[in-house]
């Protein structure tokens, strides 16, 4: 517990730059709602919706809309208030419910898959070049998404050594780790979408993704969480973000292509100062339809969860001493408030 605990606030100066975007103003008596997003195409549904007024069309009173570059900084939020309803990876939702007694309940799904290694192909031939002293990795902190659900399976599923590998992992931000891409002092990079696909285009090679480290299972990227306050007291505003989320995740799965200029366009509006992103490094300007698009396609955008696969990192999660074991999914997954049962593919 004590090694969540520090995982989780140890990120807490990242705070201090989260933007915060004001929603359109209601004159309706709903109860104002605050939504946080990641800096990622995970969100690409929240991105759509709000691009669209789906959200005012549906009778929800958003008051603010802020953007987090990580997980882990999005989780921290959460830990210090004043977020009601987030799009977060599913890893440090967990963290957040359980190392940090955050009361919040997952209420839909957002995508799946989403996790990708890119490497300098010149130097990195084979997972097992890792090993190899001279080679440079980045990853995002501790005990998030792509440190759990693609790091430390690909040191399990390949059988590398532990030391070797993780002394050489240099913790950063997914937009940090882009630009040491760029300016060659990273060979290999765990990444979320869509900063993986945007290391594919500066020149890297897309070694592997979660897909071939959790064979028969599709990963649970990104969920949708609310605060149980919000639950208890106003469950029709819970309704009513699933119902606005599904039809986003419906009308992008039936026009991907404009979706991706959407979320490429909500994505640069955002980024100039979202939490964790680099001054005058050009990531914003490098975040195109295209490669949002190839991004998006490497992901299955749909509300629908299974338990059985959230329980599964709940335990993996608890064996490599994130956060307690006996954890049970049931714990953090509320799911009535599907409309359509979250199956939108």
């Amino acid at each position: 517990m004590g090694r969540g605990l520090f995982l989780l606030y140890g990120c807490v100066f990242l705070l201090a730059a989260g933007t915060c975007f004001a929603g359109p103003v209601s004159n309706s008596r709903t109860v104002p709602v605050r939504i946080a997003v990641e800096f990622m195409d995970h969100a690409a549904a929240a991105y759509v919706a709000r691009d669209k007024g789906w959200f005012r069309a549906a009778g929800l009173d958003v008051q603010s809309y802020e953007s987090y570059a990580s997980g882990m900084a999005l989780a921290v939020a959460l830990a210090r208030g004043g977020i009601d309803a987030a799009y977060i990876c599913l890893v440090p939702a967990i963290n957040a419910r359980v190392n940090a007694g955050v009361p919040i309940k997952i209420v839909a799904g957002t995508h799946r898959q989403g996790y990708g290694l890119a490497v300098n192909g010149k130097k990195i031939r084979s997972v097992t070049d890792l090993e190899q002293p001279e080679i440079h990795i980045g990853c995002v902190r501790e005990g998030g998404a792509v440190d759990v659900l693609l790091l430390h399976r690909v040191i399990d599923n390949f059988r590398l050594n532990p030391r070797k590998v993780l002394s050489r992992v240099r913790r950063m931000m997914p937009a940090h780790q882009l630009l040491a891409v760029e300016t060659g002092r990273l060979d290999a990079v765990f990444m979320p979408e869509q900063w993986a696909t945007m290391a594919e285009a500066a020149g890297f090679t897309m070694l592997l993704t979660t897909r071939d480290v959790w064979p028969g299972m599709d990963v649970q990227g990104s969920v949708l969480v609310v605060k149980e306050a919000l639950i208890r007291e106003h469950p029709d505003i819970v309704r009513k973000l699933v119902a606005v989320l599904e039809k986003a995740t419906g009308w992008l799965n039936h026009h991907r292509r404009e979706a991706a200029a959407v979320v490429a366009r909500q994505l640069r509006m955002a980024g100039g100062s979202a939490a964790g992103m680099v001054p005058d490094t050009g990531a914003c300007s490098a975040i195109t339809p295209e490669v949002i698009l190839r991004s998006m396609n490497r992901m299955s955008f749909t509300t629908a969860i299974d338990p059985r696969t959230v329980q599964c990192i709940i335990d993996y999660m608890a064996g490599l001493g994130y956060i307690k074991k006996g954890v049970k999914a049931g714990e953090i997954l509320d799911m009535r408030f599907s409309g359509k049962g979250g199956r939108n593919e």
